[in-house]
This record gives C-alpha cells, structure tokens and sequence, in this order.
C-alpha cells in the first residue's frame, strides 16, 4: 500500500473529494484506511445504563487507499509516491537495503 498510519493524504475521489486529513488507521489485507474527517456516519445509540449515555455519536468509516493521494510534506503537493533503496550501514558494519518512499516531483524522502 502507498499510505502508512500518520500520513498527510488529499481524497481525490468521493462524496469528500478535495478534503485534506491524517491517516488514523490502515488496514493493508483488504486496502483501506480511516482518514480523520473523512467519510463521517452519524449513528443513533440508545442509553444502555447511567455509566453509558446515549445520543448521536459521529464516527469515521474506512475508505479505499486508492482514493486517497499522499501529501508532500515538503513541497506540499498532492503527489504520486515512488519507491527507492539505499543501502544502510549499521555499528557492526554490516550493509543492508532498505526501501524509502519518495515525492515524484521534489524527490524528498517521505519517510
């Protein structure tokens, strides 16, 4: 998936196109994610006991990743993410790849 938890993403697709949020949750196996903000349902609960009022309570529903588009934290741009390994040194002096995010189009590190 091209989003992470805690990112900055734009909807670009949806009742909500245009609206900015913070990723609060992803769920990678089915491909969606809860944006702060985003896709809000009202839902009517009744008062279960005195510790438990009820009321209309507000929550965020899950949206496809693919209608959400990441946010560049450095340009600020809506931009499409690409992929690149750098190798990285520990203290033993063993070298290993890793994977880094990067903004298509100021080419800054994401992660």
């Amino acid at each position: 998936m091209h989003v992470k938890s805690n990112d900055q993403v734009v909807v670009i697709s949806g009742k909500d196109k245009g609206k900015k949020g913070k990723i609060t949750a992803a769920f990678p196996k089915t491909g969606r994610v809860i944006v702060e903000g985003v896709n809000v349902a009202t839902k009517h609960q009744k008062a279960r006991n005195a510790m438990q009022p009820g009321g209309i309570i507000k929550k965020e529903l899950p949206i496809d990743a693919s209608n959400v588009m990441l946010v560049c934290s450095k340009c600020g741009k809506a931009t499409r993410v690409a992929h690149k390994v750098t190798t990285v040194t520990n203290d033993a002096g063993k070298q290993t790849r890793k994977m880094i995010r990067v903004c298509k189009k100021c080419n800054a590190e994401i992660d």
